[in-house]
């Protein structure tokens, strides 16, 4: 291959390289602004008054109120609970508790994640002790999106440990009227669960590191072109 053309083909990659590079930095600025835009979202739900069971349940779409804040008194359908499998809580693996709560005063039900729990990892079937009230009761919480979903092998999970919980589909195989939305409980620790929900907003920092390392790989890339191909072309050799 003539000098020529060994220019001209790195030059092409190069050029390929950088706009690789400058795209997947602008990418994630993309996904920063995003998430920023989520959180902006999610501080304003916070800031509206707290919502009772019986206008959530009367909300046309209430997936149009995620993150608000919610008051709901109810009684458990304890025989229904369902535990989400690889799930973790400050970076420990462990399980989400699911369970419908039949909304008072309402002929809706719907599904709270309760909190997370440890689980017995000598005996994987084996279900950690749960504390379940009776009667009625009132729980604190956000509207949520449905728990989500985890890569899966075969069809839709069945049991009371599952890896994922549809709830279009688990209200038919409950044959409850589940509302569309989920409720994560909020507040302090109890009856064995955990409730430190990682932020839906978070990992802006995250995706600022990651544009400023391609960015920073493109600069490389344009100094290591101009100093090889451009700069040492005009360098005289010193004679020996």
């Amino acid at each position: 291959m003539n000098a020529r053309w060994k220019f001209w083909l790195i030059t092409g990659v190069a050029l390929l390289a950088l706009a690789v590079t400058l795209a997947l930095g602008r990418w994630q600025l993309s996904r920063a602004t995003q998430k920023e835009a989520l959180q902006a979202r999610i501080d304003a739900q916070a800031t509206l008054p707290k919502l009772d069971g019986q206008a959530l349940a009367a909300r046309a779409d209430p997936a149009l109120d995620l993150h608000r804040g919610v008051i709901l008194r109810g009684r458990w359908i304890a025989q229904q609970t369902v535990f989400l499998d690889n799930r973790q809580m400050n970076s420990k693996p462990g399980l989400y508790v699911v369970t419908p709560m039949k909304l008072e005063g309402s002929a809706a039900v719907v599904l709270v994640q309760r909190g997370w729990i440890a689980r017995n990892f000598v005996d994987r079937t084996n279900l950690p002790p749960l504390q379940t009230p009776t009667g009625v009761l009132e729980i604190e919480g956000r509207i949520a999106p449905p728990p989500a979903k985890l890569y899966e092998l075969g069809g839709p999970d069945t049991g009371r440990i599952r890896q994922n919980l549809d709830i279009a589909r688990f209200s038919a195989e409950l044959g409850l009227p589940l509302l569309a939305v989920s409720v994560q409980q909020t507040g302090v620790a109890s009856e064995g669960l955990l409730r430190e929900w990682p932020l839906a907003g978070s990992g802006v920092d995250k995706h600022y590191g990651y544009a400023l390392q391609w960015f920073g790989l493109s600069a490389l890339i344009a100094i290591l072109y101009v100093w090889f191909q451009i700069v040492r072309r005009f360098i005289t050799p010193r004679r020996a």
